[in-house]
């Protein structure tokens, strides 16, 4: 299993939801299964069908997150060093002409629009470990990409 890197911010963010579903989620939830109970027969209650898959996809979501959050580790943003890891920021030249900037991050957290990629995406994981000067190549749909490590942050 791929281990899962969250910042510390982002960890706070799931802990959040977890103890609101944990608590507010499953209390609405029974709520409305009592409710819906007190309707009549369960066989044929359209409304007490609709709230137990509901409590299925809630407790479903709060063990993802227990797990995410049990399996997860934080990602150190002390920045710099030698060698390229997660949470690095990273400056590079990109097939030779334009200059793109780069933060390592989970999977979890990814959003390239954002300057944010994934340790596990092809150029994540091209990266990791490089230092500056090292050229890095991958394949995309659009060719070969050429990456040159200019800076480590």
């Amino acid at each position: 299993m791929a281990k899962n890197y969250l910042t510390k911010e982002r960890y706070e963010e799931l802990k959040k939801e977890l103890d609101e579903l944990r608590l507010g989620g499953r209390q609405s939830v029974g709520e409305r299964l009592r409710h819906a109970k007190e309707l009549g027969d369960l066989s044929e209650n359209a409304e007490y069908q609709a709230v137990r898959e509901e409590q299925g996809l809630l407790e479903k979501r709060i063990a993802d997150l227990e797990d995410l959050l049990e399996n997860s580790s934080l990602i150190d943003k002390a920045g710099g060093g030698e060698t390229v890891k997660v949470g690095s920021n990273v400056d590079l030249k990109k097939n030779g002409t334009e200059t793109v900037s780069y933060t390592l991050v989970g999977s979890n957290e990814a959003d390239p629009t954002k300057g944010l990629i994934s340790n596990a995406s092809p150029l994540g994981k091209a990266l990791l470990g490089k230092r500056v000067g090292d050229l890095v190549a991958i394949s995309a749909p659009k060719g070969e990409m050429k990456y040159t490590i200019l800076k480590i942050k």
